[in-house]
């Protein structure tokens, strides 16, 4: 059989082979709109993809457009595989390459969703996320470095995010407490 005669063939053959090569670049972004499709967060990780703000935010409001009255969870918009949940009055976006792999990109979707639930004590919207974001951007961190997947376990991540939490000595304690603790530290080494 000849590349002409069997059509697969052909298609393996006129393809670009560098659009099938392995990566583990595997999410070109990440962002999260409100109900009125304003970015809350967002991250992307090939700049050539979208290079200035004003094209991201063009993107983003393409994909909401499309997406948030829909009732799937993949979406193939401007040559990107898109993956997405909503929740009370948050989008969550997850976009990789239209040769990604749809469950790859949805279980990065999946923890990062299921982490902001734990961390936000199963009250994800749109408040509480505000209130929140330097946690939220903790979470995204360690799920996705640079577009590669790091964890898909929200566990994991809750336990790394909650481990960071600890290293800040002020996130438990007040300044005043912290001033209090190293007086009395400076008095016993003077008494010493």
């Amino acid at each position: 059989m000849t590349a002409q005669s069997c059509p697969r063939q052909h298609c393996a053959t006129t393809m670009d082979s560098t659009a099938l090569e392995p990566s583990l670049y595997t999410v070109k972004a990440v962002f999260i709109l409100d109900n009125d499709g304003n970015r809350l967060l967002s991250k992307y990780y090939d700049v050539e993809l979208y290079p200035s703000m004003k094209e991201q935010k063009n993107f983003e409001m393409n994909v909401f457009n499309k997406t948030h009255k829909a009732d799937n969870e993949i979406s193939f918009i401007e040559g990107m595989t898109i993956v997405y949940k909503s929740s009370i009055d948050l989008f969550f976006y997850v976009v990789g390459s239209a040769q990604e792999n749809e469950l790859m990109l949805m279980a990065v979707l999946n923890c990062l969703f299921e982490s902001l639930n734990q961390m936000l004590r199963k009250n994800v919207e749109k408040r509480t996320l505000l209130d929140n974001m330097d946690g939220v951007f903790l979470v995204v961190d360690e799920i996705i470095d640079g577009g590669v997947i790091l964890e898909s376990d929200p566990q994991q991540v809750i336990e790394k995010v909650n481990y960071r939490a600890d290293e800040n000595p002020l996130s438990e304690q007040s300044v005043a407490q912290v001033l209090q603790s190293a007086k009395e530290q400076i008095k016993w080494s003077i008494l010493k």
